[in-house]
């Protein structure tokens, strides 16, 4: 992706996000200097891979097949091991009309998917199959997910509808891709501890994180850039 496109993604999400009343915390405002500036006081934000990430998949068709995030609070896979600490993750997420979330699953984690808003009555939709015994996808087994507390039973790969205040309870090994119907969606997300450079299993095999084109300065740094903050200084 050019790094201009990603400049544009971000001012159009931060838009978005706005709209619906979502305060993020003061650093999604930050610009790259201020990063370099803080260096000696951010490692909760970087170690944690807390704020901006934008997505292609590596197909360079954003609209098509793509997602951004806001990581807004992550634990550690250290707590999670021992059962004990901040053991839960926060992202907000904007999910674009008839723009694809891959075909993934989860291993570790856990993840209740949260309509926060929505446009012109624009659903999220989900396409669900259940894992196999050896984690592959069973085409054959119906899904049965928990939907605000109540179970939902699909046939394998049926579609389940969410309006603004509805979630689904995705529990490792569900196989989910998403999508914005008839409109964009703002979308929760509250799980266990995240962990995208591991924790993504896509049926066909994608890279989680695009390859940038540096055609401008960055607008906001995502989560992949903090390894090169002095670059953006």
């Amino acid at each position: 992706m050019r790094r201009s496109e990603i400049n544009a993604i971000l001012r159009r999400a931060d838009d978005f996000i706005r709209s619906f009343g979502l305060a993020l915390p003061p650093f999604a405002h930050w610009e790259p200097a201020r990063f370099e500036a803080e260096r000696d006081r951010i490692a909760g934000i970087v170690d944690a891979r807390l704020g901006w990430d934008v997505t292609d998949y590596g197909r360079g068709d954003f609209s098509k097949i793509g997602l951004v995030l806001f990581t807004m609070r992550n634990g550690k896979a250290d707590d999670l091991a021992r059962g004990r600490g901040m053991l839960y993750a926060e992202k907000a997420m904007i999910v674009g009309r008839d723009q694809l979330g891959p075909m993934h699953r989860h291993d570790v984690k856990a993840e209740d998917i949260i309509v926060r808003g929505a446009r012109d009555g624009a659903r999220l939709a989900l396409k669900l199959f259940a894992p196999a015994p050896d984690g592959s996808i069973d085409r054959t087994a119906r899904v049965r997910v928990p939907c605000d507390g109540l179970v939902r039973e699909v046939e394998p790969g049926g579609v389940i509808t969410l309006s603004p205040g509805e979630s689904i309870t995705l529990m490792p090994g569900v196989w989910h891709a998403f999508w914005g119907e008839g409109g964009d969606v703002l979308v929760g997300e509250v799980s266990t501890v995240n962990d995208d450079e591991t924790d993504n299993v896509f049926e066909d095999p994608l890279p989680r994180f695009p390859t940038i084109e540096e055609d401008e300065a960055p607008w906001r740094l995502l989560v992949g850039d903090y390894a090169r903050l002095a670059e953006f200084a």
